[in-house]
């Protein structure tokens, strides 16, 4: 009997993660994003006043309070979910419209975040933020660590689904931005897609004027307390509204652009002008937590307006994307 040697290699080590590590980091990373907010909620409504300074009006809320934090803890659990369905395999079965409605929602409200804070940020590390005296003068509301931690927790929240959604939805429905966008959709999307590029402009035009200081449409608070930073959070929502009008245009137009583009302008913009007009319609409508006067008309006007923009684009892009479907 003969033996014969056996000789085996070994491949050398890499330092590369394995097929899927990004996407558990990305996993952990988002849920991790989840906790400031929730955590924060959660001791409210069980009474505890962390990060509420004295004198806060907050502490005077009352039953209003009380749901605000309830129903945002919920909305913010959702995330939760939101994550498991896009790194689940079950989640590829979920019905479509259980999915893109939340996820729609999410990057309505989370966009303007992402656009805004970090370069509020930025302004406030120029010098050119609030003074440190005018900020004491003000009534008290909110400790200022508890807006870093709360919007540096969604800021990594929207960039963590972002990152999660896009190779999910290229496995699941990749073939509807394959490609161009093609023929010009029929004449009444057209003429949908042109009412909401018309809204984005006037509703990034009165961004735009809030933004360089104009007080027409402004509480006498809200005015008092314009910033750079307030300047910037107007910035962010005149971009939305633009790139709402702008992609419903594209899509309603056709041609020979790659279709991932314009869908994505549409679909991020239209979220964000139709989701965060609502907040803010709707929170303009309720007590003032802050202690300040509500909104006066034309502030209001212009927050149906961005719902009324958004909305036209939503219109265009299921449009689109039912005729990708049929084709």
């Amino acid at each position: 009997m003969t033996t014969r040697a056996v000789h085996t290699t070994h491949a050398p080590q890499s330092s590369a993660p394995p097929p899927g590590a990004g996407r558990h980091i990305l996993t952990a990373v988002a849920l991790a994003a989840t906790v400031p907010y929730l955590a924060l909620k959660a001791a409210w409504l069980s009474g505890s006043r962390i990060g509420i300074p004295d004198g806060s009006v907050l502490l005077e809320a009352g039953l209003f309070l009380t749901v605000a934090n309830a129903v945002t803890l919920a909305m913010d659990a959702c995330v939760i979910l939101l994550v498991l369905v896009l790194t689940r395999p079950w989640g590829l079965r979920t019905p479509a419209w259980t999915l893109a409605v939340p996820v729609f929602t999410a990057t309505g409200l989370l966009t303007p975040i992402l656009l805004g804070f970090p370069g509020q940020l930025l302004v406030r590390a120029l010098g050119f933020g609030t003074a440190p005296e005018a900020a004491a003068a003000r009534e008290p509301f909110l400790d200022s660590w508890v807006f870093i931690v709360v919007y540096t927790g969604f800021t990594v929240q929207g960039l963590a689904l972002a990152a999660l959604f896009v190779p999910y939805a290229r496995k699941r429905w990749g073939r509807r931005w394959q490609g161009v966008l093609g023929e010009r959709l029929p004449s009444p999307t057209g003429v949908v897609a042109a009412a909401a590029a018309s809204g984005a402009l006037a509703v990034a035009a009165m961004f735009a004027y809030w933004a360089f200081g104009g007080t027409a449409g402004l509480s006498g608070g809200r005015a008092e307390a314009h910033s750079v930073e307030s300047a910037v959070g107007c910035v962010a929502q005149a971009v939305c509204a633009l790139a709402a009008g702008a992609g419903a245009l594209l899509l309603a137009r056709g041609g020979a652009l790659r279709a991932r583009w314009p869908l994505g302008l549409t679909w991020v913009g239209a979220a964000a002008t139709l989701a965060w007009g609502s907040w803010v319609l709707i929170a303009s409508l309720g007590p003032q937590l802050d202690g300040g006067e509500g909104a006066p008309g034309i502030a209001r006007l212009l927050y149906a307006g961005q719902m009324v923009t958004g909305s036209l684009a939503t219109a265009v892009l299921i449009r689109f994307l039912i005729t990708r479907r049929e084709s």
